[in-house]
């Protein structure tokens, strides 16, 4: 016989205990239960009212955090999520060990409604956005056990469009957050209200039924607009945290497209406008580097220099690595390329781009008829920063500080070269070129100048390259000799 079990709405977790149970207790196999949801009368004798895990039925029992993946799952908007929940607790009653395998399909399948429950919650929390209506107006978005606002004060009624039944589950989050604030949540399905005392659910509502724009969020947009970084910009991670399904409810969202837009543009702008070259966070950190001065006979040549170098230790590295890896190449050269650091085997060898990301710079430079002989090659960083991993030296980027140590070296063979253009392979160097943040993806291919007038180009470094899982390895050199060809006219 089939037996029908409903609960009393979507957020009803409460009555879905009750009723498995029930139904648990009666030994009613999953396949003979339909679940609905509201209306509709139920066939089962519900008399037995205790949690399912409580002392009267010693056949199950369930941790507290085995509980709480369910009460989420429930939230889900997956109509048969209940048959699952019910079907999952019926296979534990019999073997308490799936409680625990989430390798099991019943119960990694509610695992992840349970996470998609707990985003969406996330994403509430963070995206509704109050706005104030007042008194007159707020009476119609009173309903049943909640009392309207007192005097004169507005009540702040937020828009949200949820994924799931969510909104009484989130209510107390915001009850805390603003307590003596009368506010009302409204969602197409359901909506919830509090009057400074207590929350009372509601029907859904229109997306009219919300207040539009008001004068604070024009300063709120001025705000905005002001302290937007175009060279913090990542979209992608953006639109990870906050998909562009929610972008429509948002007051700002309105100024992400121009904005992202105009970043490139604003990136240059705010490098170009650099006076000495150097941001005042750079500037004081190089302050506090206990820099190794370059002696007045090594500033104008490059064996002195290199001499300098093998003895620095301005920064941990130079304790740590085999050797010191200065440039090499033609000593008038009128390109210089610039990379990140010596890696493991430009450590042993003392030379620089002799490694893996050496050869694909080799094999680039012999597809557009460069000789390396014609260049000068150097790093921005002049010794190897790694981690061991059981016998081996992995790569690790250097940081600011690391940077700056060696920013003297690398100005030094600039004065002493005296390129005519410089070639900045990843972000690093493009930094340290540059002295300050480079959006390397976002201007690669582009000259960006120098304090000195020298002009810079930005392109990945060759190990990106050799790291990357795009897919199209072939397409994204190409791309990269591209970039590369750029310089050839300084080259010739």
């Amino acid at each position: 016989m089939t037996v029908r079990a409903v609960v009393a709405d979507d957020s009803d977790f409460d009555g879905f205990r009750r009723r498995a149970r029930a139904l648990l207790l009666a030994g009613v196999a999953p396949a003979d239960v339909v679940w609905q949801v509201g209306a509709g009368a139920d066939l089962f004798c519900d008399a037995a009212q205790e949690d399912i895990a409580g002392t009267a039925d010693p056949g199950l029992r369930v941790s507290r955090e085995f509980l709480r993946v369910l009460a989420l799952a429930a939230l889900h908007s997956e109509p048969g999520r209940h048959a699952l929940l019910y079907r999952l607790l019926w296979r534990v009653r019999a073997e308490p060990a799936l409680a625990r395998d989430t390798l099991d399909a019943d119960h990694g399948r509610v695992r992840l409604l349970a996470r998609a429950v707990q985003r969406d919650m996330h994403k509430m929390k963070a995206f509704v956005r109050f706005r104030p209506m007042p008194a007159q107006a707020a009476a119609e978005v009173a309903w049943r056990g909640a009392h309207p606002p007192s005097g004169d004060a507005p009540l702040h009624v937020a828009w949200f469009e949820p994924e799931h039944h969510i909104v009484e589950a989130v209510g107390p989050f915001f009850a805390r957050r603003f307590a003596g604030m009368p506010w009302a949540v409204l969602t197409p399905r359901r909506s919830l209200r509090w009057d400074g005392a207590s929350l009372a659910p509601g029907p859904g509502a229109a997306r009219a039924s919300a207040p539009a724009a008001d004068a604070d969020e024009s300063l709120w947009l001025t705000y905005y607009r002001s302290v937007f970084n175009p060279a913090r910009l990542k979209l992608r991670t953006m639109e990870n945290e906050m998909p562009r399904r929610y972008w429509r409810n948002l007051p700002e969202a309105a100024l992400i497209a121009p904005l992202a837009n105009q970043a490139a543009a604003r990136t240059g702008q705010m490098l170009a406008a650099q006076a000495t070259g150097e941001a005042a966070h750079a500037l004081a950190l190089r302050r506090r580097a206990k820099l190794v001065p370059i002696s007045p006979a090594a500033a104008h040549d490059l064996d002195g220099l290199a001499a300098q170098v093998a003895q620095c230790r301005a920064c941990p590295l130079g304790e740590h690595a085999t050797q010191a890896v200065f440039g090499c190449g033609r000593r008038d050269a009128h390109v210089m390329v610039v990379g990140e650091q010596p890696g493991d085997q430009e450590d042993l060898r003392g030379l620089p781009f002799v490694g893996p990301a050496g050869q694909l710079l080799d094999r680039a430079f012999g597809e557009l008829g460069w000789n390396r002989e014609q260049l000068y090659l150097t790093n921005a960083v002049k010794h190897f920063k790694f981690e061991l991993r059981g016998k081996r030296r992995m790569h690790k980027t250097p940081g600011q500080r690391e940077a700056l140590a060696c920013a003297p070296w690398l100005e030094g063979e600039i004065r002493t070269v005296k390129p005519r253009a410089i070639i900045a392979l990843g972000a690093t160097a493009a930094r340290s070129l540059l002295a300050g943040p480079v959006a390397v993806t976002a201007q690669r291919g582009q000259w960006l100048r120098r304090s000195d007038t020298v002009p810079v180009l930005v392109t990945l470094h060759p190990a990106a390259l050799l790291r990357s899982q795009s897919g199209d390895d072939e397409g994204e050199y190409r791309r990269w000799v591209a970039d590369l060809a750029r310089a050839a006219a300084y080259v010739g």
